[in-house]
């Protein structure tokens, strides 16, 4: 992997974690049309710059982050789920990471349900909305979904939101706070798995791909908060579905994306 590349698929990352498109499948798919060699560190940077994009949420909203014991608690709760479940099919996991066609699926039928969720989910509800222990469990569970390549943690997670009552704005600020447990173990984990695997060259890599994606990552945020509240899910519906059919046509004409 070269450093332009590294920043190109950091750039992707910060894009896209914190949207309900699938910052997992759009790196897979920038990896295969960058036709990035799939080495053990290619995968364990795709992990590992998720860790910048989290630090972004830490700053921007470093008051309500470090609020109380309570918080921390129940965003355990909500982390224990997928971290369970991913602990156990970690390998299944990332067998899927290799297929295009899981990820355009996924992308496509993501996108039908969120032409849907606004209609579903009347945004007329208070943003204090407490968030209890059973509420912030079930917004864990809904994030295990989004161990499926192309579903998106933040959308699964900010739908599991809304249905426990919370407006989008404040399902979605849960599920910024909810990924900074849920990508610092999924970070730290493939680099205690795997870290021989990292060069002393390598290092400088990883630093480059960290401060991009957090960089990007906080002007995402900005924006999608805003986007969001004023316009809800449905254009990202329609860029999923047009991705989804893009990728499915490709793959039906012979073009190779398979990593």
């Amino acid at each position: 992997m070269t450093i332009v590349e590294a920043i190109l698929l950091a750039v992707v990352e910060g894009l896209t974690e914190f949207l309900p498109i699938s910052s997992t499948g759009h790196m897979i798919i920038a990896s295969a049309m960058l036709g990035i060699d799939q080495s053990t560190f290619t995968r364990i940077f795709t992990v590992n710059i998720q860790f910048g994009a989290i630090l972004s949420v830490v700053v921007l909203y470093w008051r309500r982050f470090f609020q109380s014991i309570e918080f921390y608690y129940k965003l355990f709760v909500a982390f224990l789920p997928a971290a369970i479940i991913g602990f156990f099919l970690g390998d299944f996991i990332d067998s899927l990471l290799e297929n295009v066609l899981v990820v355009a699926v996924a992308l496509l039928l993501g996108g039908i349900i969120l032409l849907f969720i606004d209609k579903v989910f009347i945004d007329n509800r208070d943003d204090t909305q407490h968030i209890s222990y059973p509420r912030a469990l079930v917004i864990g569970f809904f994030q295990c979904l989004a161990l499926m390549p192309g579903v998106s943690r933040s959308a699964a997670t900010i739908i599991g939101g809304m249905t426990q009552g919370l407006t989008r704005k404040a399902a979605a600020e849960f599920s910024f706070f909810l990924a900074v447990p849920t990508m610092f173990a999924a970070s730290g984990y493939k680099l205690l798995k795997d870290y021989e695997y990292i060069q002393t060259a390598d290092l400088q890599t990883l630093l480059i791909g960290n401060v991009v994606a957090f960089i990007v990552a906080m002007l995402a945020i900005r924006f999608f908060i805003g986007f969001l509240t004023r316009y809800g899910f449905r254009v990202f519906g329609y860029y999923r579905i047009l991705l989804g059919l893009v990728l499915l046509i490709m793959l039906a004409m012979g073009i190779k994306l398979e990593i």
